[in-house]
């Protein structure tokens, strides 16, 4: 029993009890190893094959837990130290930190001879790897770089994200993210957070209990029905909450720890990836009705009996009606948040409110025209009009009626109620029926048109010409993703208006050249709030969310767009300050939490913003004792 007893101390020591269990094994005969394996797998015996040169097992070395000379049908440990050291540090991405590891810690931590002896800095290392990934020509090798990195070394991928937030931010998220989504099953290699299937079904909480990390503060969950403009991808949809999360904790500042991704996996409508050889999920049609609402109930009951009230899940990527339907059913019993209704409203908001430097007057003062009804445009069409009566103290119904939307079937009017979804329905006014887009410029007149359809050109030059017609400064926003979906480039924008429009897209684009004057389009992207909007609800202690505390996160962003920032014609502030312009956001949506008394931390810290920025995650590599 000597050797049980080592073991059950080395799951209590780390790796001085594995010294102890080596130098005990060495004079352990191989007969009472054996004997010790058989009482420690129930008495099946592992099988006594021994390697006559070296009077071990499988090459010398003997096979204390029979995992190599084990059958295919028998069972075997995956023994584990508590304390990270030795080889076993240099496999942990949390505790990693590559050549960056002292003098003093080689030897605290037995790692003298697996490292190279040179000893680098964090900011040689983030150096190192910025060459290394501008060396890739394709997006793609840049993502897939990276997602090693954060498997290797958390710590050093968060450093360079956050110091290089401009340059990576397209990689790590849209654009890049989609063509990972589409190709995951190719590039798959270690899983990143929980899938959650139909075969779970009735099991959810135990499946939410695997996951090593116990204080979950965020959850992002998608069903990948809806990826970006690209459709249904199913089950590598994931890639959308792990770059979602990756964010929280680069521009938010949560600790990785307490971010959870998760794909709810009920099958998937993508013939292509049905037919897909390596594809990683379920293949089967996409369960729907109550089946389908039942998994949901189940996860979201159990999400909530693991982790707490106070849990935030925000949904990404749910076809529309799944959207809506899921943020009314839990927005009263749940702390939710839907990115693509109420994020990209919240965003779009901040730079309407922004914009108003550039073309005078008030919300309430301009005409809107939304190309797209789908979530993120009602979304975003609701957001404008509680704002507008915020301001104006006039009922919804009526600052409703300064916003008008055209779907596939033409612009939304009430002749058009009967046939409507109920998500629409608000948005039917009196008009005569008008097909096409550019129809609709012409007879409604709008100020601003924003694009939110997913398909891409069809801000035509007739319809950007339209515009610049009718207003000195139009407000063009393209905001489909990815940028292959862009209802029309920047260089179109400014081109085709002869440089007076006052452009914003979901996408990045670079600056535009036209007729000696550089532009910069400003990138309404929902990275500049959820994790900031996130981060005001976790220090507050929310327990729901109110479209008060959205309306607070626009504003708070707007506040942060500079006079430098509007002479260049940008309506949002650059990504190289989305840490303070996060803690703004939070200081200001958490004040707002408390105002409402759905804060549970009391009492309220004094000043919001340096609380939020003392909350915030630090990248920089930890001392080991």
């Amino acid at each position: 029993m000597i050797l049980l007893k080592a073991q059950n101390f080395l799951k209590r020591s780390g790796v001085w009890a594995l010294q102890v269990l080596e130098r005990r094994r060495r004079r352990t005969s191989t007969t009472s190893i054996i004997q010790e394996e058989k009482m420690m797998n129930g008495g099946d015996s592992v099988p006594e094959i021994l390697d006559s040169k070296s009077g071990g097992y499988g090459g010398g070395v003997e096979d204390v837990y029979g995992e190599d000379t084990a059958t295919v049908d028998q069972l075997v440990t995956p023994w584990t130290v508590s304390v990270a050291s030795g080889y076993t540090l240099l496999r942990d991405p949390h505790h990693h930190k590559g050549l960056a590891f002292t003098e003093k810690e080689r030897d605290a931590h037995y790692l003298r001879g697996l490292l190279p002896p040179a000893v680098l800095t964090q900011e040689l290392q983030e150096k190192k790897m910025m060459q290394n990934l501008r060396q890739y020509d394709v997006p793609l090798h840049k993502y897939m770089a990276m997602m090693d990195l954060q498997e290797r070394n958390e710590r050093l991928f968060y450093k360079l994200l956050i110091d290089n937030v401009e340059e990576l931010l397209p990689v790590v998220y849209t654009p890049t993210v989609g063509e990972a989504c589409q190709k995951y099953g190719s590039i798959f290699r270690r899983p990143q957070g929980l899938y959650i299937s139909l075969k779970e079904k009735g099991k959810i909480l135990e499946v939410l209990k695997n996951w090593p990390q116990r204080s979950i503060q965020v959850i992002v969950v998608t069903d990948g029905e809806r990826i970006l403009g690209l459709g249904d991808l199913g089950c590598q949809g994931m890639g959308i909450p792990v770059g979602k999360l990756s964010l929280y904790t680069a521009l938010g500042g949560l600790r990785p720890s307490a971010c959870l991704p998760v794909t709810i996996d009920v099958g998937t409508n993508n013939e292509k990836l049905l037919n897909d050889e390596f594809y990683i999920g379920i293949k089967h049609k996409r369960a729907t009705g109550q089946e389908y609402a039942e998994l949901l109930d189940e996860f979201m009951t159990a999400v909530k009996q693991n982790y707490g009230e106070k849990v935030l899940i925000q949904f990404e990527d749910f076809v529309n009606h799944n959207a809506f339907e899921l943020l009314s059913r839990y927005s009263s019993s749940h702390l939710v948040f839907n990115d693509d209704i109420q994020g990209t409203a919240s965003v779009v908001l901040a730079g309407l409110i922004a914009s108003l430097k550039l073309v005078s007057g008030r919300l309430a003062d301009h005409t809107f025209l939304f190309l797209g009804a789908g979530e993120a445009g009602t979304g975003i069409a609701e957001l404008i009009a509680l704002e507008m009566s915020k301001q104006t103290k006039a009922p919804l119904e009526e600052t409703r009626k300064k916003i008008w939307l055209v779907d596939s079937k033409g612009l939304i009017v009430k002749s058009r109620l009967g046939s409507l979804q109920h998500f629409k329905k608000p948005w039917a006014h009196e008009h005569e029926p008008v097909k096409e887009l550019l129809d609709a410029v012409k007879a409604i007149k709008p100020t601003v048109l924003i694009g939110s359809s997913g398909v891409g050109k069809t801000f035509t030059k007739e319809v950007v010409e339209a515009m610049a017609s009718l207003n000195e400064k139009p407000l063009i926003l393209a905001l489909s993703n990815p940028t292959s979906q862009s209802e029309c480039t920047a260089e179109e924008a400014y081109t085709w208006s002869k440089g007076r429009a006052i452009f914003a897209s979901g996408s990045p684009f670079e600056p535009v050249n036209y007729e000696g004057k550089v532009f910069v389009p400003g990138q309404a992207n929902n990275a500049y709030i959820f994790p900031g909007f996130g981060l005001g609800l976790i220090i507050s202690g929310a327990i729901r969310v109110h479209d008060n505390m959205l309306l607070a996160a626009s504003e708070a962003l707007a506040a942060q767009v500079t006079q430098e920032n509007f002479d260049k014609g940008m309506i949002y502030p650059p990504f190289t300050n989305i840490r303070k312009i996060s803690a703004h956001i939070a200081a200001n949506v958490a004040a707002k939490v408390y105002e409402l008394g759905l804060a549970s931390h009391l009492p309220r810290p004094k000043d919001l913003v340096k609380y939020a920025e003392s909350c915030m995650y630090s990248p920089v590599y930890r001392s080991y004792r």
